[in-house]
Formats: C-alpha cells, sequence, structure tokens
C-alpha cells in the first residue's frame, strides 16, 4: 500500500519558539526515517535527482536509509555534496527533487530534505569520516569567498587532488550561511562542523582577507593555477524613497548579520546591541523576509509585519517559511507598498506612508505586475522597518580585474562551465546570477570544480 503522506516532523511549539533562537524542526527519529524511506517508489528514471542541482543519488541513499545502512547513505550523498546537514535543513527542495517526485503526483511526494538532514545529523552525532586524500596535482586554486558556491568548490577540488585556499573577508567562513541564515533555521554549531569537515578535505581558509583591499585578484592569479570567484551578492537593494536614510531603517544584510554574525541574539553576552522596538515592518516576502520578520520577534517585538506589493500567491518565500512565520504570529499586508518613511526630530523611524497595490499583466520575472491604486495612501506606526527586496554583487573585487565582462547589474557573466571572460578564472554563486537560493550556488560550484579540474589537467 502506498502511503500518500510525509510522515510529520516535530517541530517547537510556535508559543514557546518565538521567545528562543533554537532550532525550530527537530528532525526525524530512526523509525521515522525508516518508515518515510519506505514511501520511495524506487523508479528508474530518477527524476528527483534529476532535480537536484548537484546531483545526489536521491534513491540510491534512500534505499541504503531503508536497509538501515546509514553508513552508506550518508557515503552515497557526499559523493555529490559536501553540506548536507545544511541542505537538509535550508534547500528548498519542493521546488527540486521533492517536486519531481513521481509520488507527488498522487499524494505528497517522498521527505528527501528530511532523509538527507537525518542521515547528516546521524552521521554528526557518530562521527564524522573522512575520505583518504588522493595524490597531490602540484596544481593551486584560490577560492575567492567562503559561502555555498566557495566551499562547494573548495571540497569538490581537493578531492580531485588539487590544493585549494580559500580567501574570506569576513573573520568566520561560511559565508551568508552564517551570516544570513537565523540560528533557528541553520544552527551555527552544525555549520561550523560542516566546513570543519572541508577544512579535513585538506581546504586552507584564510579570514580576514578582503580580496580587492588586503590583496588584489591580479596578485592571487599570478599565484595560482586557477581561481574562483564566489563572493555572493552582498550588496543591499534598497526601496529609494524618502526616509530611507532614518535610523532604525536597516537593510536585511546589515539586520541578519547584527544578529548572526555578532550575534546581537545573545546581547549583553556579546557586546552587539539591536533594538526592534514594538512594531517592525519587514519590506519584501523571500526567505530573507521570512527572517527578518520572525527574527524581529524572537528579539522582543511585539508585532512584525510583512510588506508585499503582490499577493501571497507570487511570494519567492518557500510555502514552509510563509507557514512557519503565520504560526508564530508574524502579520502579512499583501497589495501594500512603502512610499515613505517618517521621522521624528532626532532622525528615529516613527512611520510609514504605504499605497495598496493592484496586479495587472505579467513583467519580466513572470509575476504579475504590481500597480499602485491612486487615492489609496495610508499611514503606519512603525519603530524598525527592514528592507529585504534583494541584494546585488558587490563592486569591489569585479572592479579591479582588467578583462573581466559584466552584466547589467554588476554580475559575472559566465558560460555553462562558470568560465568568466578571463582565462583560469571562474566565478559562481550569486556573483554570477544574482541573489539566489543556496543550492543553486552549491549546483554551480560542482560544474565549476569539474570544469577547473579538467582545465588544470590539459
Amino acid at each position: 500500500m502506498v502511503i500518500k503522506h510525509k510522515y510529520e516532523m516535530p517541530e517547537q511549539p510556535p508559543k514557546e519558539r518565538i521567545h528562543n533562537f533554537d532550532e525550530v524542526p527537530l528532525g526525524y527519529d530512526e523509525e521515522t526515517a525508516v518508515k518515510e524511506a519506505e514511501r520511495c517508489l524506487q523508479c528508474k528514471p530518477k527524476p528527483c535527482t534529476k532535480g537536484c542541482p548537484v546531483g545526489i543519488n536521491i534513491p540510491e541513499f534512500i534505499k541504503c536509509i531503508r536497509e538501515r545502512r546509514f553508513d552508506d547513505a550518508i557515503k552515497v550523498i557526499k559523493e555529490s555534496n559536501s553540506l548536507p546537514a545544511v541542505t537538509g535543513r535550508v534547500c528548498p527542495y519542493e521546488n527540486q527533487c521533492e517536486g519531481n517526485c513521481l509520488l507527488g503526483k498522487i499524494g505528497e511526494p517522498v521527505a528527501i530534505g528530511r532523509l538527507e538532514r537525518f542521515v547528516a545529523d546521524w552521521e554528526r552525532k557518530k562521527g564524522v569520516t573522512v575520505p583518504e586524500k588522493p595524490p597531490s596535482t602540484g596544481k593551486r586554486v584560490a577560492v575567492v569567498g567562503s559561502g555555498p558556491a566557495g566551499l562547494t568548490v573548495a571540497s569538490e577540488l581537493a578531492k580531485k587532488g588539487h590544493e585549494v585556499v580559500v580567501f574570506e573577508a569576513l573573520h568566520a567562513p561560511g559565508g551568508v550561511l552564517l551570516y544570513g541564515i537565523p540560528e533557528f533555521r541553520l544552527p551555527k554549531e552544525i555549520l561550523s562542523r560542516e566546513i570543519d569537515y572541508i577544512k579535513r578535505l585538506g581546504v586552507e581558509i584564510k579570514c580576514n582577507v578582503v580580496v580587492g583591499k588586503t590583496i588584489s585578484l591580479s596578485e592571487i592569479k599570478k599565484e595560482f593555477d586557477a581561481v574562483f570567484i564566489g563572493t555572493g551578492a552582498g550588496l543591499p537593494r534598497w526601496l529609494n524613497v524618502p526616509g530611507e536614510n532614518l535610523a532604525q531603517v536597516y537593510s536585511a544584510n546589515e539586520f541578519l548579520t547584527r544578529v548572526n554574525l555578532m550575534k546581537a541574539y545573545l546581547f549583553p553576552e556579546y557586546d552587539t546591541p539591536i533594538a526592534v522596538g514594538n512594531r517592525v515592518v519587514t519590506v519584501g516576502a523571500g526567505n530573507v523576509a521570512m527572517d527578518c520578520a520572525r527574527t524581529a520577534l524572537r528579539l522582543g517585538a511585539k508585532e512584525s509585519f510583512i510588506i508585499y506589493r503582490r499577493s501571497k500567491d507570487e511570494a519567492p518565500a518557500r510555502r514552509e517559511e510563509i507557514a512557519h512565520a503565520e504560526e508564530e504570529g508574524v502579520k502579512f499586508m499583501f497589495l501594500a507598498n512603502p512610499i515613505r518613511f517618517i521621522g521624528d526630530d532626532a532622525g528615529n523611524v516613527t512611520g510609514m506612508e504605504y499605497v495598496q497595490m493592484k496586479l495587472g499583466e505579467p513583467d519580466e520575472s513572470g509575476r504579475r505586475r504590481p500597480i499602485p491604486i491612486p487615492k489609496s495612501n495610508s499611514l503606519m506606526q512603525v519603530d524598525t522597518v527592514i528592507v529585504a527586496i534583494g541584494q546585488t554583487p558587490n563592486p569591489l573585487l569585479t572592479s579591479e580585474l582588467k578583462g573581466l565582462k559584466l552584466g547589467k547589474r554588476g554580475n559575472i557573466i559566465v558560460d555553462d562551465n562558470q568560465q568568466t571572460s578571463v582565462k583560469g578564472v571562474f566565478a559562481g554563486g550569486d556573483i554570477a546570477t544574482g541573489a539566489a537560493t543556496v543550492i543553486l550556488a552549491m549546483g554551480a560550484g560542482r560544474r565549476a570544480a569539474e570544469a577547473i579540474d579538467e582545465y588544470l589537467r590539459k
């Protein structure tokens, strides 16, 4: 008999979790994981694998779970993915592997993400096994940025015998995984263990190195046989409306960096205060916006709002993240858009003027274009505003390398193999695509690693 519904994963109750930064989903136990794995049809076309940006052999690792061969399951996953405890938590699997699952045609797809997390957590408790290092090729590769794309490139090239050095601008590695994703979605202790595994593969990570300032990309290019640029999209986008420069108006980048990297959520244990006041408004409806709105509640806000110019159907956030936000009491203002922020004499934000919107024909994004409704203006009192409408690449590094072709928004132009216009220089992740998902950045890292390996061996 085919079981049409996923086995539920236990979670912290909403009324409890809004008062702490502990992880919300608690993970499968062994028996539930085996039962969920038994739902897999083990179909030969493997549509789930085709939907996975890093190409994990999903039916094979699920088969191993069914047979309680958890050691073999994690080996299968790590052939393609060195960060399974991360992707098992933050990957939008409902649109990728699970979105292609044949079982989804008659019910709910197999809970592939939950099973990946289970196996990764099982290995972490048992003790991580590191594969033997291959013979050295004598080739050196520099990776700029230690986010998901950079870590993926580094681990894959190390497994091929190349010497890899990662340059990270911040004082700790992880990139957006570290500063952008809250503790309640991705515990930093788990991220640290994943990065430790990559180091044990032979990857060297140098922090506090701002490529473009501390050392130039041209200098790095002279010292290494190939270079990969994976610096992400760290430059925030703004609304460009009056009052955006008032105090307590944050970009999502600054807000989440203060909370996650600088550990403001543990103040006064860590010396990074962050005051949110009683009413917080987050502009945008992607995963980052959900993270900001949910974080605000945990920091003590009495009300946390999401304002978004389109409808719920067009919101780019994962359905699971929207559901978690709703459960926790985040209030949604759909089809509304800020047109100015109001401040007091001291320069602090105190209010927001916004207009109602309606949806017109689809624009270049494929979503219906939001159109302001005349004379629909309203005022709202606010204590803090967080602008979470996307990011673009920082031009600090890209402007320095001669011959590097860029797109209109400052992204690095690459071919299908992640090769840039400069010989021996590759790029991937948000620096090439603009802000996207962790797993898509990792997929670009996998492609780049294959291309760099071929380039070096030739």
